[in-house]
């Protein structure tokens, strides 16, 4: 397509109903709020209620951005949702989506590179969509992750919530739209974040219930040290392979691990000049939700111009690294 690049035309979220403040999770975890709050910089997050599934969150979220992007779900050429947290192991949470949006044109599966999983799915979706005029793909991150906490660890029960972000993708006039992405995979560093229980080298049991194998954990040093050693250099890399010099950069959307962490990276990375968007005091750590929930907000705020370079940063199990630099503008 001449004069045409893939970017984003719609965003829309959806986060629970049910607020979960640092009070509440403090004396289930054996913590004071202060500690979680000085810690991690989160003040509250949003669990699903009883009758709430990954998908329903996902749908929700969805039908926001449709509606931003002006199109109906029978315009949708692909559907991809991001998700470690899926409705079942089998049938892909994507097709759960499809049928409650009516999006029967779209071709639809999951990715599960957890919390770097937005990103991974939208540049497959950029492959998929680039050269096809009037291509549509709409990719959700969507976790829920209320579900697999083990209250007795403090480490993670005090960090991760559930949440959906969505995005379309379509054609754009250049010079706006995806101006490149760089995906990371580091599976020497896969026992840091995992779910041990519950798949086929470990099936669900007796025995592994008992032993709360099913629950998420996390090397919380670990991953600390890797975010630090990888995801700087990973941003800047990317910026310099298309010419562009971190100081030009004027959003910063990245996945919403922890507040003192974020810190970190900015400083590492040289990114002080851009304004960092920030969900996790609010909502906490909704995994692959975490970028396109703060993307959204960040759109719907009005605190995206037309012609803004905004960064994008997944990074979590795996262990992996999905960046995204995009040029902000108009649809064609």
């Amino acid at each position: 397509m001449t004069g045409k690049r893939i970017g984003i035309i719609g965003t829309g979220s959806y986060l629970p109903k049910e607020e979960v403040g640092n009070a509440e999770i403090a004396a289930r975890v054996g913590v004071t709020a202060d500690w979680i709050e000085r810690k991690t910089q989160i003040v509250s997050r949003r669990f699903a209620g009883p009758d709430e599934a990954t998908s329903d969150l996902a749908v929700r979220a969805a039908e926001r951005a449709l509606e931003q992007a002006g199109l109906t779900a029978d315009r949708i050429d692909y559907l991809i949702v991001s998700t470690s947290t899926g409705d079942f192991p089998q049938p892909p949470t994507s097709y759960l989506v499809q049928d409650a949006l009516g999006a029967y044109r779209a071709a639809c599966f999951d990715v599960n590179v957890v919390c770097s999983g937005f990103v991974y799915a939208m540049e497959v979706a950029r492959s998929l969509a680039q050269g096809r005029p009037d291509c549509h793909v709409l990719v959700i991150g969507a976790d829920l992750y209320s579900r697999i906490l083990d209250f007795d660890d403090r480490r993670t029960a005090v960090l991760f919530a559930d949440g959906a972000g969505a995005a379309v993708l379509g054609p754009v006039d250049e010079p706006y739209g995806i101006l490149g992405t760089d995906l990371v995979s580091r599976g020497d560093a896969h026992d840091l974040i995992r779910v041990e229980a519950g798949g086929s080298r470990n099936p669900t049991s007796e025995t592994t219930l008992a032993e709360g194998g099913h629950y998420f954990r996390m090397n919380g040093r670990g991953v600390r040290d890797f975010v630090s050693e990888h995801v700087p250099p990973a941003l800047t890399a990317l910026a310099g392979r298309l010419g562009i010099g971190v100081a030009e950069v004027d959003h910063f959307v990245p996945h919403q691990a922890n507040g003192v962490m974020l810190g970190e990276v900015v400083e590492l990375a040289g990114l002080t000049r851009a304004v960092t968007h920030r969900t996790l005091q609010k909502y906490g750590n909704v995994g692959s939700a975490s970028v396109p929930v703060a993307l959204d907000e960040a759109n719907r705020s009005g605190a995206l111009a037309t012609g803004d370079l905004v960064l994008l940063a997944g990074f979590g199990g795996g262990m992996s690294i999905g960046v995204s630099l995009l040029r902000w503008g108009a649809t064609a």
